[in-house]
């Protein structure tokens, strides 16, 4: 066991957690004033409800005992046999019940960033039901397919360094599912949707990208050579990200927002994720580039296609994870990171088909799941809020709150 790997693992746990009170505040500054209680607390409670899953259900689901390779046993139900001793598994340095509770923060926000697709017209009760299953049926089996030990899609070659495919695609395929499944805002296409307070968007983003070094770098799982290497893409990579889609607005619209240069951050950001760990400084700033552009596109499509994405998921979470999911094909190289692969640019153009397997299986998969999901529960429970509780907001239809006295 290893002190300074454990520390470090242990900051980075608490960054992660902190990215899902920062989600808060963004979704929460991007939505009308009469919902953004209601939408920080989607995130919030997520945070208790998705850790209870994950003590109980979730670790041992994720990196249990293989069975088939497609997911753990219940070996580890409540923790039983999780320790302070170093897992032969996974992180060999740390104590186990610190690599359980690192990625448990994952679990947590993951649902979380679905959120911000079906914003400002889905019923608290009925979402806590449909956030429970989509941990277990979605999120549990495919992180096992790719970080648990005998996945199936990891012993096929596919990497994700912290998160592209089993957090950013998982979530962009089942917002893109919720989208379709639940429809538009009462009025969409015909009232305005501006955002009520964009500072606290913007304070959100801070907060996000802080905790986003904990996201990627602590993924290395030990203070070393490749934290080092994710800590520095993942800047590169959300400030490139900013800049290009900063340069996107100019270009089309004339000016540049605030909102688009969060946005960007956060578009690069997610894009940098699955390859962190495995490119170097002017790869990161080429994939954040991407992002940038490739994003921006896909966020300003979605009206001709008649997509309510109300807070971009689909756009920036699922289109960047995809992307950064490809890109790793592309400008991984084991010059970097020894334990990963080299893509197109180093030698290997077989790493692209690779990742692409990837992102379809995990994609169609979430996808598929998540709509029988919303399906089933909008049919025996209502998602949607009634017409008049959706005009009166979420806060007080939901929760009796205002967020504002004035």
């Amino acid at each position: 066991m290893n002190k300074a790997d454990t520390a470090f693992v242990l900051a980075a746990a608490g960054l992660v957690l902190l990215m899902t009170p920062g989600l808060a505040l963004f979704y929460g500054g991007m939505v009308r004033r009469k919902n953004v209680l209601g939408t920080i607390m989607q995130s919030l409670i997520l945070i208790s409800l998705i850790t209870i899953e994950w003590v109980y259900l979730g670790y041992s689901m994720s990196f249990g005992p293989d069975v088939g390779g497609f997911i753990g046993d219940l070996s580890w139900f409540a923790l039983n046999g999780v320790t302070n001793a170093p897992s032969p598994d996974y992180a060999k340095t740390i104590p186990q019940t610190v690599f359980m509770v690192y990625q448990c923060m994952f679990a947590v926000i993951t649902p979380a960033l679905i959120t911000g697709a079906f914003a400002e017209r889905v019923r608290f009760v009925p979402f806590l039901v449909f956030s429970l299953l989509w941990a277990i049926f979605v999120y549990n089996p495919v992180c096992h397919w790719i970080w648990g030990k005998g996945g199936w899609l990891a012993g096929m070659g596919v990497l994700d360094f912290a998160g592209g495919l089993v957090v950013h695609a998982t979530c962009g395929a089942a917002a893109l599912a919720g989208v379709l499944v639940l429809g538009p805002r009462r009025g969409y296409g015909k009232t305005s949707f501006m955002p009520h307070n964009l500072p606290l968007t913007i304070l959100g983003t801070g907060l996000l990208w802080f905790g986003w070094f904990g996201f990627n770098g602590g993924s290395a799982l030990a203070a070393d050579e490749i934290a080092a290497t994710a800590f520095v893409a993942t800047h590169l990579g959300g400030m490139a990200g900013m800049l290009m889609w900063v340069v996107m607005e100019w270009l089309f619209r004339k000016q540049a927002t605030t909102l688009g240069a969060a946005s960007g951050a956060i578009a690069g950001l997610a894009t940098i994720t699955p390859t962190a760990g495995f490119v170097g400084p002017n790869s990161a700033i080429a994939i954040g580039c991407l992002a940038g552009i490739v994003c921006y596109l896909a966020v300003n499509s979605k009206t001709k296609l008649g997509l309510d994405d109300s807070l971009d998921v689909v756009g920036i979470h699922g289109v960047g994870g995809v992307l950064g999911t490809l890109c790793l094909g592309i400008f991984a190289s084991t010059d970097i990171n020894p334990a990963g692969a080299s893509g197109l640019l180093f030698g290997n153009a077989s790493q692209i088909g690779t990742q692409a397997f990837g992102v379809a299986v995990v994609g169609g998969y979430a996808f598929v799941v998540s709509w029988m999901l919303f399906k089933i529960i909008h049919s025996v429970m209502g998602m949607r809020l009634q017409d008049d509780a959706e005009v009166q907001g979420m806060d007080s239809s939901e929760h009796s709150e205002t967020a504002y006295n004035n």
